[in-house]
């Protein structure tokens, strides 16, 4: 029986991990499957990632370059050939799902890997998409493509939602111990879905189908998306006030119960929180419901870089200087705190915009030496070192994302104008203005 000769490859660790998309999500999954004895078969398109993991190199920052080579010595082999896909038993598609310009789903990248899979596909396969999506996107466009290759799903060939939840940066949470949601197309491919994940991760909570485990990783992500549009537009009404927000959040969050501190910011960052909702409101529309709270928190949290920049203007202007001329030093611009990852970062719109405005901009990020080649985004600059000196030397220091490296004494020391977007500074001072 083809469904339990699977589950015993996977029992007894002969089973071959394939893992395509070798980024942020793909590579720690990686790592953990090699960690507790599989083999691993990574595919990516890009030759320069494969290149560089096979010679034992990493190129995210908190993923360090001993683990890759440690993982070489185990058997994992990097590769841009997808007719090596025979070789794999199980494949977990890790590739994004960005939105295109109209704020719409783009499935480009899982289907277009999906089609890149399908001529190579075998009986005996278990198919796992791992990638944020609306619910029916497994069922709906994957489930089709395996079946166009003569398989039958749930009999000889298995397909399964299991959406990843990394936390790049936090110390408390690895991929072993982040629980895992799955759902699987037929019962059959739930089981070998399940079986596959508690292999390598502590927790594996399964749901009674694809579009439920799809739809599980939206509301995680809405949840946390209207929350902090929740928290930002409260800054925006705080700041009138003159209450500062982050004071008024920990004092909230001394209730031992019902509430969840969330920090406003100047805008949404991250692969995930800034992107997902509009997969649910895009889907919706097919249904003939208006998802209001979501496209409202969307509106309140894409409006942020524009107040931000409104502060800095105003700060200036109080200085008898405009943003047209003034040299703007910009400090963080990963998406969060304490990590490499550039996706959607807020501190890239702001930079843009204080760009178009006139500024003279430069940035400093300890985890980002050069600006990164963005799909989107342009800058030919690299991070600025900072001391006494070259702080003083700015009209304007925006707090952008606040990484632990930094030093706030000697910013807030000798910055000429500090612009605090991240609540870091608690005490009032004539050159710090909250934003």
């Amino acid at each position: 029986m083809i469904k339990q000769q699977l589950l015993n490859r996977i029992a007894d660790k002969s089973a071959v991990i394939g893992i395509v998309g070798l980024g942020y999500v793909g590579l720690p999954l990686m790592l953990r499957f090699a960690e507790v004895g599989y083999k691993v078969l990574g595919f990516d398109i890009d030759q320069s990632k494969v290149d560089a993991l096979m010679a034992g190199k990493s190129y995210i920052e908190h993923i360090s370059a001993d683990s890759i080579a440690t993982a070489l010595e185990r058997g994992f082999e990097a590769t841009t050939d997808f007719s090596r896909v025979p070789e794999a038993d199980t494949l977990i598609l890790c590739v994004p799902t960005p939105l295109n310009k109209y704020r719409e789903p783009d499935l480009s990248f899982v289907l277009d890997t999906m089609d890149s899979l399908v001529p190579y596909l075998r009986e005996g396969q278990l198919v796992s998409l791992e990638s944020t999506t609306y619910p029916g996107t497994t069922d709906e466009e994957l489930l089709p493509r395996m079946e166009s290759r003569g398989l039958k799903v749930g009999d000889n060939a298995f397909l399964v939602f299991s959406p990843e939840r990394e936390d790049p940066g936090n110390p408390n949470f690895t991929t072993r111990t982040i629980p895992k949601v799955c759902g699987g197309v037929t019962e059959a491919c739930q089981e070998i879905g399940v079986a596959l994940y508690s292999a390598v991760i502590d927790k594996v909570v399964p749901v009674s189908s694809t579009r439920a485990a799809e739809m599980t990783k939206l509301l995680e992500n809405i949840h946390r998306a209207v929350n902090i549009g929740l928290v930002n537009e409260m800054k925006i009404v705080a700041d009138k006030m003159g209450i500062d927000i982050h004071e008024v959040i920990r004092a909230a969050a001394t209730k031992p119960f019902g509430f969840v501190p969330y920090y406003p910011g100047p805008g949404l960052g991250g692969h995930c929180i800034p992107i997902d909702p509009f997969y649910l409101t895009w889907k919706a529309r097919e249904y003939g419901v208006n998802t209001r709270f979501i496209e409202l928190a969307g509106e309140v949290n894409s409006n942020m870089p524009d107040y931000v920049v409104s502060k800095v203007a105003a700060a200036l202007n109080q200085r008898k200087k405009s943003i047209n001329g003034s040299r703007v030093l910009v400090l963080g611009i990963a998406y969060k705190k304490n990590v490499d990852d550039m996706r959607e970062s807020p501190s890239v719109f702001l930079m843009e915009k204080l760009r178009d405005l006139g500024a003279e901009v430069a940035y400093s990020d300890p985890h980002v030496p050069v600006f990164p080649k963005m799909r989107e985004h342009k800058f030919d600059l690299k991070s600025v070192a900072l001391n006494a000196e070259t702080v003083a030397g700015y009209d304007c220091v925006l707090l952008a994302t606040d990484h632990d490296k930094f030093d706030y004494a000697m910013l807030k020391a000798n910055a000429q104008l500090l612009v605090d977007s991240r609540g870091k500074y608690l005490e009032p001072a004539e050159h710090i203005v909250k934003a």
